[in-house]
């Protein structure tokens, strides 16, 4: 945990046990493999682990509900034997959802903005934290048409109902996490403004996640062509600059680069309330 300013920032490190994500898929598809990784990013200063068995990439290819537990539920139970780090999954997918929850899951990421609402009843009657993305493109793998519209009233609207459905399934206002949804139905442009509402999220008294590691809005900021697992330095200021706007945990690839970022960002800057 990074102390900045008067405020916990949290670091979640991103385990994807999928064959076809945008820059690791295949990398730790072996739940050995994926276990050892998730140690090595608590020892790099990893706070949560977020672990994915679907990529959701654009254009990805959906996987049924059983080969997504089936990837996701034994490395759950295998690091919660191994560590009591935070666990998150990644899935939009109720009984994906339960499964991990029943494993030792603490945190669902829904990146679907509460598509299925069961997922805000699981929270709920489970007591584990509920993070809600807004996401135009929705959970399928047919995204919206780009617009270079304001994106920051669709924003509002769309995490505003949301919270009202997780609060009328049961969910307290302290156990939910919003995430601006950068890279999901949005132009580069809009992904900025997305990482610059942070603030008036935050006004919300929600914490805010925001992910946005290797993602190809980091591509468009450099000056020249990148492989995705080549924007970590530039995923670390981004990052920064969310922090600086309010989000509360960043959600990345490379924790030791940002941890060590931040680390030398609030002895600078200070960290005193």
């Amino acid at each position: 945990m990074i102390r900045l300013r008067g405020r916990d920032i949290l670091i979640m490190g991103i385990l994807n046990v999928t064959d076809d994500s945008f820059s690791d898929g295949g990398l730790y598809s072996d739940s050995e493999k994926a276990v050892s990784r998730a140690l090595e990013m608590i020892e790099q200063g990893a706070d949560i682990i977020d672990i994915g068995g679907e990529s959701t990439r654009p254009g990805f290819t959906a996987v049924s509900v059983e080969e997504e537990i089936s990837r996701v539920v034994p490395v759950i139970r295998a690091l919660r034997k191994e560590t009591d780090i935070t666990i998150s999954v990644d899935t939009y997918k109720y009984d994906v959802a339960k499964a991990a929850v029943e494993a030792g899951a603490d945190i669902i990421n829904d990146v679907s903005c509460l598509a299925d609402r069961r997922l805000a009843a699981l929270s709920a009657s489970s007591g584990k934290k509920l993070v809600i993305m807004y996401n135009r493109r929705g959970n399928g793998d047919a995204p919206s048409p780009e617009q270079d519209d304001d994106i920051s009233a669709d924003l509002k609207e769309k995490l505003e109902k949301a919270c009202s459905e997780a609060a009328s399934e049961g969910v307290p206002k302290e156990d939910i996490i919003l995430d601006p949804g950068v890279g999901f139905g949005t132009t580069r442009a809009q992904d900025i403004d997305l990482i610059k509402s942070i603030a008036s999220l935050r006004d919300t008294g929600y914490p805010v996640l925001l992910g946005l590691s290797r993602k190809r809005v980091i591509g468009s900021i450099l000056p020249y062509e990148t492989a995705p697992d080549q924007r970590d330095d530039a995923s670390a200021g981004a990052a920064l600059a969310g922090i600086l706007y309010g989000a509360d945990i960043v959600r990345v690839h490379d924790v030791k680069k940002t941890f060590e970022m931040l680390k030398g960002f609030s002895a600078a800057y200070g960290e005193d309330d």
